[in-house]
């Protein structure tokens, strides 16, 4: 049975490494020969009614496609030693396999209605991932996931009915009408919030941390390439729409808000998978901001060198979690360093691409963003917010290398700490050579005519000097004995709020559900239980109950009742015959 099981992620590695490896070479020569094709398959035929699925294949799908199957390929052979105690492995790799599916469908289409099957594909595969591990905290966790996430499945159904008024569902048709045209805002509004919600912008970002109750290897792929960089291709390929309106200030401004939270956020954080998970929400923050100022090609560039080393940091962070016994607190590790060097060298590799360490991946894309934020016409507000994210960026990646790799090991000397088996190391290694060079060999890819940017020697450096001052920044936030001597207890509730993402967790979840449920409390106290109960059935009852106990009397055989009614009786009679009379 183990043996099959392992074969069952074999093949499915072999097979979609070589259609990642086919895909990469097809994009090549997409962009070569600057080529798009546009693939209709016709359903069914019915009277005049035909029902067409359509495909767009550019040097852009291709690309991205490549890259989802290279890292879901690695991730499925990694998954093959770090889910090996899992009985129900099979069933694990092939929901792997339907996200991956979801996300291929909604990257080739053009159309909105099949990229909605693949949006709700992956809305619906990331719960039943997120909630693998059955507990409590999973349950809650994919609950929050499916519910946020549910917010852009309905602004993308909104958007596919107001297209009824174009005659077509294929957006591709009418981007540039939707540049020019005032109708289309609202499209494009509804599409814009889509991709907030898929890409967890503010004020949808609680979902993104809880995602960390999946399996580390989903992590890595939900993280990296899938679920949350939907969002921003959706927002790649209707890039037009954020050029003209006031729909790319708003995104700025939202998106360098995400950044500057989530790397505020993950400087007080001590869960090693959420602090990755907080720098995926910067970087998407990033990614967003730039696409939002009109440079969508640096986005896409960023979202591919990204991709690549986040994938790597979730297996690095898998692979520690894993020799940890499932301890996630950075505060006890330390010393990783000298009994798992291979794993921590990758995590170094995959820490400095994401500072930006030059000549890694991560250095080619956000460099040149910088760069490009530094030449446009920016205000100062959004210009701050992208330097400082950046040196936030560093500070927190310097303050985990700091807490886990150095100093002394803090957890039980019981732990045999090793660097795991061949399998996981090989996924590994494999995505640290692509974090190494995947920057400069995009980079030489997409943007083959040289451009000068030419700026200011204090600009030009004053991404380095941030980088350095970060790097200061996460020594000083690590060392312990200087932490408690700032005495950070004493302002315990502001730090509260920045570690807790501004509250955003706590507002997405009991301040979404307190107030409907206290109103629905007081409107049960008030009316169920209250004035409709005492003048409804209740006071039925007592009325009904009242007169019947009063006939009682009358008929209980009583000689002194009977004397009186006959009495009565007799006087009404003698009135009426007087009255005739």
């Amino acid at each position: 049975m183990v043996n099959y099981l392992i074969n069952y992620c074999k093949i499915s590695f072999y097979f979609l490494i070589f259609i990642s490896f086919s895909l990469f070479c097809l994009s090549i020569k997409f962009i070569l020969k600057d080529l798009v094709y546009f693939i209709e398959w016709e359903i069914l035929t019915m009277q005049s009614m035909s029902i067409v699925m359509t495909f767009l294949f550019d040097w852009m799908s291709l690309m991205f496609m490549s890259f989802v199957l290279l890292i879901s390929s690695l991730v499925i052979f990694y998954s093959n030693q770090y889910m090996e105690e899992d009985y129900n492995i099979n069933r694990f790799i092939l929901l792997v396999l339907m996200f991956v599916m979801s996300m291929m469908m909604l990257i080739i289409s053009p159309n909105l209605i099949s990229i909605l099957l693949g949006w709700d594909g992956l809305g619906l595969v990331s719960y039943c991932l997120v909630i693998y591990f059955q507990n409590v905290k999973s349950y809650n966790a994919g609950m929050l996931t499916a519910l946020s996430n549910r917010i852009g499945d309905v602004a993308l159904l909104l958007a596919i009915a107001w297209m009824l008024n174009y005659g077509s569902w294929n957006y591709i048709f009418y981007l540039d009408l939707m540049g020019k045209n005032m109708e289309m805002m609202v499209i494009g509004g509804l599409v814009m919030l889509a991709a907030m919600t898929k890409s967890a912008q503010i004020p949808f970002s609680s979902w993104l941390p809880a995602a960390m109750a999946a399996p580390t290897p989903v992590s890595a792929l939900v993280h990296s390439s899938t679920l949350v960089t939907a969002g921003v291709y959706l927002l790649i390929r209707f890039n037009i729409l954020l050029v003209n309106w006031w729909m790319g200030q708003f995104l700025l401004l939202v998106s360098g808000l995400t950044m500057f939270m989530a790397g505020l956020g993950a400087n007080f954080e001590f869960d090693l998978k959420k602090i990755i998970a907080l720098s995926t929400l910067s970087q998407l923050g990033l990614m967003m901001s730039i696409l939002s100022m009109g440079y969508y090609k640096l986005a896409f560039f960023h979202l591919l060198t990204h991709a690549l080393f986040k994938a790597l940091l979730f297996m690095c962070a898998g692979s520690i979690i894993h020799n940890m016994k499932n301890s996630q607190d950075i505060r006890m590790m330390g010393s990783l360093s000298m009994s798992m060097p291979l794993t921590c060298s990758c995590f170094n590799v995959a820490n400095l691409a994401l500072c930006g360490m030059p000549f890694l991946a991560g250095f080619y894309s956000k460099d040149l963003i910088l760069e490009m934020v530094s030449l446009s016409y920016l205000n100062f507000f959004s210009f701050f917010l992208f330097f400082f994210s950046t040196g936030l960026t560093v500070c927190y990646s310097f303050r985990l290398v700091y807490y886990s790799m150095t100093g002394d090991f803090n957890s039980s000397v019981l732990h045999p700490l090793n660097d795991k088996g061949w399998t996981m190391i090989f996924s590994i290694f494999f995505l640290m050579i692509m974090a190494i060079i995947g920057g400069s060999m995009l980079s030489w890819l997409m943007f083959f005519n040289p451009m000068m940017i030419c700026l200011p020697l204090n600009l030009k450096m004053l991404t380095l000097f941030v980088c350095i001052l970060g790097g200061v920044m996460g020594y000083i936030l690590s060392n312990v004995k200087l932490f408690f001597m700032n005495k950070s207890l004493n302002y315990y509730n502001f730090i509260y709020f920045i570690g807790s993402m501004w509250f955003m967790p706590i507002i997405s979840t009991i301040g979404v559900i307190n107030y409907p449920l206290k109103l629905g409390l007081y409107s049960y106290k008030s009316f169920d239980q209250g004035w409709s109960e005492y003048f409804g059935a209740q006071m039925l009852y007592f009325k009904l109950k009242f007169y019947s106990l009063y006939l009682q009397e009358f008929q209980n055989n009583n000689l002194k009742i009977y004397m009186l009614s006959y009495m009565l009786w007799f006087i009404v009679l003698l009135m009426l015959i007087m009255l005739i009379n």
